[in-house]
């Protein structure tokens, strides 16, 4: 078991490191541009929440390679996994030109949505049109990470996303404030800061594929740029589920939002400041996810589902170990770490209260996340979007609303629901994940295979 522990903790620390980065750049941006006014948090808040739409979206792409090429990996049939991928970024390069066009032509509007005040649209427009340009990267970004994780290629993943989110808080910093011979932009300079960023990510993802790893795999191949229908059709498939699963996810939180910003601006800033701070505790949730994607789908293409079933189980318990570790240090600094992000007492005050409240419930998410990945690496991508579609608007949306507006339970009310469908998500997945026949498990293949 401590081997097994010890090969888990050799993918999922790197992968901590990545998401813990990305989740640090968005929380030390916040806390800068924080200073700027409760505006501005609510703006960047908001816009989180609409890009994680938009992402969400399109990232069934990336958790699709992910699984795929993982499987393939275990195989030992890279030449697939390849061909795969190079499907996948056709797709990806279309979806990037639809979103920068959403970006360029409907931003304002999209903000004005979220029932914000005019004040937040009227500033916000242009930061949330410049995300969009930046999301147009990412989401290649995240196919290209995808494959990285599904070759157990996680430090290397972890060491682009340090370099990438370093110089969005350095530009962040020098653009918002006008520091190191940069203009002083505002909020405009730290939506310049993310979209440059991200075409850095870029250039260093395709630099690794194109080169790094072309000794190894033949990334350059020729015979690797095929289009194969069937293939296509498996990848689009599987993308369109796990994407619109995402979606329902990302949309629901978009709603809540949305229910949120009726309670007023500082009611909106203070659930912002704590979605920010809980998604430090989400970072070993994401991680050990992913993780249990990469090993159980490299179990699958090796013809041992039942190691993967094991390995699974082991990612879970490190993964909720790690979620008690920090949701401790969450709940017992809660006021302190509220007060970093904004110093008005009715925003930070109400902040580390739903800190509080959520700190250990945060371990419902993991389960999701740990068993989610499970279920992705064998391909059990229709149980998740049913699941997913089910519990987000049969539970989340209407319970969060009859908490906030019928019985004016305000934010103490919008988080209880938010936690109730975590819980019931977390545990429908635990369950599937062990009621799998897993002697039925086999490597995904296109039909005709």
């Amino acid at each position: 078991m401590l081997r097994n522990w010890w090969n888990i903790l050799i993918l999922a620390i790197p992968s901590l490191v990545s998401f813990a980065t990305q989740t640090v750049t968005g929380t030390v941006n916040l806390i800068m541009v924080g200073g700027l006014g409760f505006i501005t948090i609510a703006i960047v808040g908001v816009s989180n929440i609409i890009m994680y739409n938009a992402f969400a979206i399109f990232s069934g792409i990336g958790h699709t390679v992910n699984y795929l090429v993982a499987q393939n990996y275990g195989a030992g049939d890279m030449r697939k996994g390849i061909e795969r991928t190079y499907l996948a970024m056709m797709m990806c390069l279309v979806f990037a030109v639809v979103i920068a066009l959403v970006g360029w032509g409907a931003a304002d509007q999209i903000l004005s949505w979220t029932g914000g005040s005019e004040d937040l649209v009227r500033q916000g427009s242009f930061y949330l049109e410049l995300r969009f340009y930046a999301m147009a990267f990412g989401i290649i970004n995240f196919a290209f990470h995808g494959f990285l994780r599904g070759i157990g290629a996680t430090r290397m993943s972890m060491v682009v996303a340090l370099i990438s989110n370093l110089l969005i808080i350095l530009l962040t910093y020098a653009m918002t404030f006008g520091e190191l011979g940069f203009p002083k932009l505002g909020l405009t300079g730290a939506g310049f800061a993310i979209l440059i960023g991200e075409a850095v990510q870029l250039l260093i993802c395709a630099y690794i594929f194109f080169f790094v790893l072309h000794k190894r795999f033949h990334t350059r191949s020729r015979k690797a740029i095929v289009f194969q229908w069937p293939e296509m059709k498996l990848i689009a498939f599987e993308s369109g589920k796990l994407g619109v699963q995402e979606f329902s996810l990302s949309f629901s939180m978009y709603i809540f939002t949305a229910f949120v910003a009726r309670l007023g601006d500082r009611a909106l800033a203070a659930n912002e400041v704590a979605l920010s701070v809980m998604a430090l505790g989400f970072m070993p949730a994401f991680a050990f996810g992913a993780t249990a994607t990469i090993l159980v789908g490299q179990n699958v293409g090796r013809g041992t589902p039942h190691i993967g079933r094991r390995v699974g189980t082991d990612t879970a318990i490190l993964g909720t170990l790690f979620m008690i570790i920090l949701g401790t240090v969450e709940f017992f600094f809660a006021e302190t770490i509220a007060h970093w992000y904004s110093k008005d007492p009715e925003v930070y005050l109400l902040a580390a209260f739903l800190i509080k409240v959520s700190a250990y419930l945060q371990i419902f998410d993991g389960l999701l996340n740990y068993y989610a990945g499970g279920l992705r690496g064998i391909g059990d991508t229709t149980f998740l979007l049913r699941i997913s579609f089910l519990v987000s608007w049969v539970l989340f949306v209407p319970l969060a609303y009859v908490c906030i507006f019928i019985l004016d339970m305000g934010s103490l009310g919008a988080w209880l629901s938010l936690y109730s469908f975590l819980l019931v998500f977390g545990i429908s997945v635990m369950v599937r994940f062990y009621r799998t026949d897993w002697n039925a498990v086999k490597l995904k293949q296109a039909e005709g295979h």
